[in-house]
């Protein structure tokens, strides 16, 4: 974080170590926000409209108003991009309720959110992990019932990331019922001979940007495409099995629980759709 980084926030530009945000702010007090992270590579935006889209329905579906149109978004997306000298790594965006006075209820109507933006330098395309594959552990699932809304309110995944780093793996998998959910930060899939199967959007995970282009893509690659629940059992006899998000676009799971998958190296179907959606984020 070093002192000629530069952020955004509330229609300004500023050095990091000038940003400031009160504490009556209802992101700090209460988790009450929304944000995004759309990838970058090439000095180009990935899947970005898609993203700020989901921004959007995510704020509607807690009742803030997005104080940007789409086209608004992305030109302050790139503003930042270009100030920071990122031309690989991530971009985050969070819009919160703003600053009132602690209080459950909203505040009233005319309260201004709280807009924040800043970029990180990250190589997202030549990623080691997706050479060697990832492993994965599962854990129990105890979030909340709107995991569609992509809410700041991430204890639950910081708790499940937490159990993955102390396990001495890449991602945990969450299990809710017996079935996978989705991963702490990221959407799971398995492959079964020639099929990829993930579970299907409901408001039990997140609508992920990655996992639409990938089954387009695996779509256009003669794959088979199965959206059902993924019981663990099943999850740990997959030819192949892999996670999307935009920060590791496609990656290999090479070990679930300590059980290898397949021959336990980067499965080809997945190495595969990695190649392809490389190929289309590079394309811009």
């Amino acid at each position: 974080m070093s002192a000629s980084r530069i952020v955004y926030l509330n229609g300004e530009f500023l050095p990091f170590d000038e940003a400031r945000v009160p504490i009556m702010d209802r992101g700090f007090l209460f988790a009450d926000g929304i944000y995004e992270v759309s990838a970058i590579l090439g000095g180009r935006l990935v899947d970005n409209a898609a993203h700020v889209a989901r921004l959007d329905r995510s704020l509607g579906e807690i009742g803030i108003r997005n104080p940007h149109d789409a086209a608004e978004w992305e030109r302050l997306q790139t503003e930042l991009m270009s100030r920071n000298g990122v031309t690989e790594g991530l971009v985050y965006m969070q819009v919160t309720r703003g600053v009132a006075e602690r209080d459950f209820a909203f505040p009233p109507a005319d309260t201004a959110p709280t807009v924040m933006m800043f970029t990180q330098a990250k190589t997202v395309a030549a990623n080691p992990l997706a050479e060697k594959g990832a492993r994965v552990v599962t854990v129990e699932d105890l979030r909340w019932k709107r995991r569609d809304i992509k809410s700041v309110a991430l204890l639950a995944q910081v708790l499940a990331k937490q159990q993955a780093v102390e396990a001495g793996v890449s991602e945990a998998w969450m299990v809710e019922d017996g079935a996978i959910t989705e991963g702490s930060s990221s959407t799971a899939f398995i492959i079964r001979g020639r099929t990829v199967v993930t579970r299907p959007l409901s408001t039990a995970l997140l609508p992920g940007i990655t996992r639409a282009s990938v089954l387009r893509l695996a779509a256009e690659a003669d794959l088979a495409i199965e959206e059902r629940l993924i019981p663990v059992a099943e999850a740990l006899e997959a030819t192949e099995a892999f996670y999307t998000s935009a920060s590791a676009f496609v990656m290999p799971v090479i070990e679930i629980d300590g059980r290898r998958i397949g021959d336990g190296v980067p499965g080809p179907l997945t190495r595969r759709l990695r190649e392809l959606y490389l190929d289309i984020a590079r394309a811009g």
